[in-house]
């Protein structure tokens, strides 16, 4: 009995340090990119697999023979739908890395996280690329091609916003 009282009161004082050594799960954000960087190493890529769902369907993608080692989405291990989902989640994910304080424009230029347009757009790209995650989920192409005029305005609104005419050092200005 006393074994076994004295074996739980060690075990327990063993996972007490292990317990307040827990990693808090607000990690410290970093920034690695500039908005440029971001928008063509994700956004970008995401949203043409999204949009190819307007004018092919994605069921009928080939997936090519060694699938491990595609380097379009489509027709890759996880393409076809699930590509699209996939990348429908990966747009609605970036919302978040849009909004992160500190990240800058291709010119240096902090970007505008804090802007209330700036702000909506964020709002709306999440929205429309989760409506066109549950479109997907559903192998629903006549929704996607609905979907794809919101996601498709979001992305040129803050474009014209915040990129568009105007010389590359006045962006996100």
């Amino acid at each position: 009995m006393h074994r076994t009282v004295a074996l739980f009161l060690f075990l327990t004082a063993c996972g007490l340090p292990l317990l307040a050594q827990t990693p808090s799960t607000n990690a410290d954000q970093q920034i690695h990119a500039d908005m440029n960087q971001l928008m063509r190493g994700v956004l970008y890529p995401a949203a043409n697999v999204v949009f190819s769902a307007q004018a092919d369907n994605p069921g009928d993608v080939k997936i090519v023979n060694d699938p491990t080692m595609s380097t379009d989405p489509l027709t890759g291990a996880f393409g076809g739908w699930q590509a699209v989902e996939n990348a429908a989640l990966a747009l609605a994910e970036s919302a978040n890395l849009l909004s992160i304080p500190g990240r800058k424009c291709s010119n240096g230029v902090p970007a505008p996280t804090k802007d209330p347009v700036w702000e909506k757009f964020v709002l709306e790209l999440r929205d429309a690329s989760m409506k066109s995650y549950k479109a997907a989920q559903v192998k629903d192409q006549d929704q996607m091609i609905a979907l794809s005029e919101p996601l498709s305005a979001t992305c040129s609104g803050c474009h014209r916003k915040w990129r568009d005419r105007r010389p590359a050092a006045n962006r996100c200005k």
